[in-house]
């Protein structure tokens, strides 16, 4: 029984599983998409989320210059970087979340991610998923609505154009 034991395997050590999610959410950041098998991309994915978040609650202090940040936001500033650090060991990766995408991000209070299952490997037909950081948003904006007014048919079942339809209701 597998009784409280969350989480892949993925046929690999401890050890390599950890390596494996921090070298693919690694990619993530830097590339913004990656494409791998439908299981690891679901695994990455909540890694990725839990620390986006991480960076995305530090967008008020990282906004501010080092200079004009208190000694208690500095060390909120270099705790969260190390909890990230923690995951992703790339530098460069631990940057860009920081700099770029939890700002992006500071208005989102989750879903930062999309899986596209675009088919399968040629080799062993494994699933293979599309993991992609969403783009950039312009917060507060709302989606442009469709007109869901229904076009008026004549007698006949033709549609009638709105200006027509329009100019005999005035």
């Amino acid at each position: 029984m597998r009784h409280r034991k969350a989480g892949v395997h993925l046929s690999r050590t401890p050890a390599h599983r950890k390596a494996l999610f921090s070298n693919l959410v690694a990619a993530l950041f830097q590339n913004e998409q990656i494409k791998t098998t439908h299981v690891k991309a679901r695994a990455t994915a909540q890694i990725a989320e839990r620390t986006i978040s991480l960076a995305r609650r530090l967008t008020d202090v990282l906004s501010k210059t080092v200079e004009k940040r208190t000694p208690a936001e500095q060390a909120r500033v270099v705790s969260a970087m190390r909890e990230a650090r923690k995951v992703v060991k790339s530098r460069d990766a631990v940057q860009k979340l920081f700099e770029d995408i939890g700002p992006r991000f500071a208005a989102r209070r989750g879903g930062y991610t999309r899986i596209v299952k675009i088919g399968q490997r040629p080799g062993d037909a494994a699933p293979i998923s599309l993991l992609s950081l969403l783009q950039d948003e312009v917060p507060g904006a709302k989606p442009a609505k469709a007109d869901k007014t229904p076009a008026k048919t004549d007698a006949k079942g033709k549609t009638k154009a709105k200006s027509e339809s329009a100019a005999s209701a005035g």
